[in-house]
């Protein structure tokens, strides 16, 4: 029998700013490698590591799922049995029916975050069956990004920030809170070109990543002081004479509220509470100062503490301030993606959702699903695109929201993943390789389209066909159930944009990604071809819709360690995962690593190798000790998005951070003020 092999385009779907072109090598219908192609001129033909070399078990390994399944054991247990698609969503319509009987359609929950990327995959019919429903609905952004994104809206509205591959005429570039080498890959090589023409790199992270050993000045900052570095810079630089006025007075607001502010901040606040030397300090403005093009890129790591939004606005302020705006290699590299014309509110209904419906925020969601005393409770929740247990705070909080008999909860995935156990009724969902789909971005401006490379595996089917099954077993009878995916693409996009170049949306080529530059055609620069999207027409230094909370400017406010909890852990991206995706792998089902500073290693009696137990009041974890000074003593590190296999206390790092613990706007998770307290095992 003649083996057939051939090479396919496809798109990477996972929740990273670089949203890949991928060549696909398929032998007899069944994928035997991935790489990078050239389709998308950002991307080019190279990809990270972890898709290369865990995407191809995740589409055909142990753990994924095939069937149909309903749990015949405990929550959590992984005892299930098949059963046929129509005697699933039978029991789904029982399960959901039964809590809306009792208490009404806002019992029931999509229990939603951002797995895949497609704008179909992603969110598409299934957010219109849970508006048609009448829902719960959530509030997704504060588990992360939504910081991020309210701070960069903040200033500029909802303007397209600075595509990254802009930064190669910049002669100043600042990794800033960006882990680029292992969450950010492509701008890493942007850099590096940049580089090699003369331009300059700063770097500012708690950890020493890859990134900072080529770096012109690296600051080792203590997390969640940013805004404090940040602010200090404002008024040093109006100390020097350093602010454009005339970029201040067309196209700034609220200057002078802001640097009262920021006059409160000093240098000697720089070296005291960001744990900076002033030496440092006076050159990072030095450099700041001599340059013409600075590019600012700020990553998630900032966002994940109590001053986040605050340290996010202060330092976008710096280019206001500068006026570092208005040409090529100058602005913010942040919210590309607000570029593609999506109109994807005809593919959600938003419109089909009762207007007194509640809304809860996604980091709530297990302290809601336990409260007993609500005239609503949640009684009925999906869980699909999502791995709460390995991705909220609080781990074991909710573990117990999902452990409740009480709750009838239907999981839909490509693999079986801790959150997956709890279900009572699962559903199998096509991986990226067996669906079609069209992909925007939030780290650079390229449309792209994808068509399946595969068959689909087993009974498994696309997210939109798994909607349509379910609308029609409980009546929904609207026309957008029946709609195609191609139909569905379609209308994710606004009608005749130009830049679609007389596409239609479901009819791109799939060996090309199309930039959304302006409507006319111009590269995207703020102050310049794109203005900002506020109510004035200038960048807001002063937020008036903060004002209330305290924060129309930023300021700091101090989490410090105590006796008991002496160390802070922060856990930012991972080398073997997505997030939690790939998860499952070999790679990541064992013991994590926990960077510690040799001080902190050697008040502890640790060395490299040693097993350590890691607590706090909310749980324990056991992690294997790197001894290093990578990390700023008194900090620990540990990647992200490991599941519970990794530790032999079934728990992660996870379980050690407050639900509860906010940040300064959206209200978003503070994954990085968690403190604890090390032992050798």
């Amino acid at each position: 029998m003649s083996v057939t092999t051939e090479v396919r385009p496809a798109v990477c779907p996972l929740d990273c700013p670089d949203t890949c072109s991928l060549s696909v090598t398929v032998q007899d219908e069944k994928i035997i490698s991935i790489r990078g192609s050239k389709a998308n001129p950002y991307t080019d033909n190279a990809i990270c590591g972890k898709v290369a070399k865990f995407y191809p078990d995740f589409v055909y390994g142990e753990k994924r799922l095939k069937h149909p399944m309903q749990r015949i054991g405990p929550r959590g247990s992984g005892q299930y049995r098949h059963i046929s698609w129509e005697k699933a969503l039978d029991l789904v319509y029982e399960g959901f029916s039964k809590a809306i009987e009792q208490y009404g359609p806002q019992s029931t929950l999509g229990f939603n975050y951002a797995g895949p990327h497609g704008e179909l995959d992603g969110a598409s019919l299934d957010l219109m069956f849970f508006n048609r429903l009448g829902a719960t609905q959530l509030d997704r952004g504060p588990l992360c990004g939504g910081v991020r994104g309210a701070a960069y809206t903040s200033l500029f509205g909802s303007a397209p920030g600075m595509p990254p591959e802009q930064a190669l005429e910049s002669d100043l570039i600042f990794v800033w809170g960006n882990n680029a080498t292992v969450s950010n890959l492509h701008f890493s090589r942007v850099v590096s070109k940049a580089q090699k023409k003369g331009c300059k790199l700063v770097v500012i992270d708690p950890k020493r990543i890859a990134i900072a050993e080529r770096a012109d000045l690296y600051l080792q900052i203590k997390p969640g002081t940013d805004v404090v570095l940040a602010m200090a810079m404002a008024a040093e630089i109006e100390r020097r004479g350093g602010l454009n006025q005339a970029f201040i007075d067309q196209w700034v607001e609220g200057v002078e509220t802001y640097l009262e502010q920021a006059r409160e901040y000093s240098r000697d606040d720089v070296e005291q509470i960001c744990g900076l030397t002033l030496g440092q300090f006076d050159r990072l403005v030095d450099m700041y100062l001599e340059a013409q093009c600075v590019a600012l890129s700020l990553g998630n790591g900032i966002e994940r503490g109590r001053n986040g939004g605050s340290g996010l606005r202060a330092s976008m302020a710096l280019q206001a301030l500068t006026g570092q705006f208005g040409k090529i290699g100058a602005g913010v590299i942040a919210k590309p993606g607000l570029a593609f014309p999506k109109s994807s509110e005809r593919i959600t209904r938003p419109d089909l959702l009762p207007d007194d419906t509640r809304t809860i925020n996604i980091v709530d969601v297990s302290k809601v699903m336990l409260d007993e005393t609500q005239e609503t409770p949640i009684r009925a929740v999906m869980i699909y695109n999502h791995n709460p247990i390995a991705t909220h705070p609080d781990q074991q909080r909710m573990h117990r929201a999902l452990s409740q008999e009480s709750v009838f909860i239907v999981g839909c995935d490509v693999v079986m993943t801790d959150s997956m156990q709890y279900a009572d009724v699962i559903l199998p969902a096509a991986s990226v390789f067996e669906i079609e789909d069209i992909y925007g971005s939030y780290g650079h401006s390229y449309l792209q389209r994808a068509e399946a490379v595969i068959p689909l595996v087993g009974e498994a089917l696309p997210n939109t066909e798994i909607f349509r099954r379910l609308a029609e077993r409980f009546g929904f009878e609207d026309e957008e159930f029946t709609l195609t995916d191609k139909q569905l693409m379609d209308l994710a996009f606004q009608d005749n944009d130009p830049r679609l170049s007389n596409y239609k949306p479901s009819e791109l080529p799939l060996d090309e990604a199309l930039l959304m530059n302006t409507e006319q055609g111009e590269p995207t620069i703020m102050c310049e071809t794109v203005m900002p999207d506020t109510a004035s027409g200038k960048i807001q230094l002063f937020d008036a819709d903060y004002l209330e909370s305290g924060y129309a400017v930023p300021h700091y406010v101090s989490t410090d360690a105590t006796e008991a909890y002496p160390l802070m852990i922060i856990s930012p991206s991972s080398d073997d995962r997505t997030n939690a995706t790939f998860g499952g792998s070999d790679a990541s089902l064992q013991s994590q690593v926990l960077e510690i500073h040799p001080n902190d290693a050697a008040s502890a009696g640790l060395v490299s190798g040693d097993e350590v137990r890691v607590w706090n009041e909310l749980g324990e974890v056991y992690f294997t000790a790197e001894v290093t000074d990578r990390v700023k003593a008194g900090v620990l590190y540990t990647p992200k998005g490991a599941w519970l296999a990794s530790s032999r206390s079934g728990l992660t790092v996870n379980a050690l951070m407050s639900a509860d613990a906010r940040t300064d706007i959206r209200d978003g998770a503070c994954y990085n003020d968690t403190f604890v307290a090390v032992a050798k095992v």
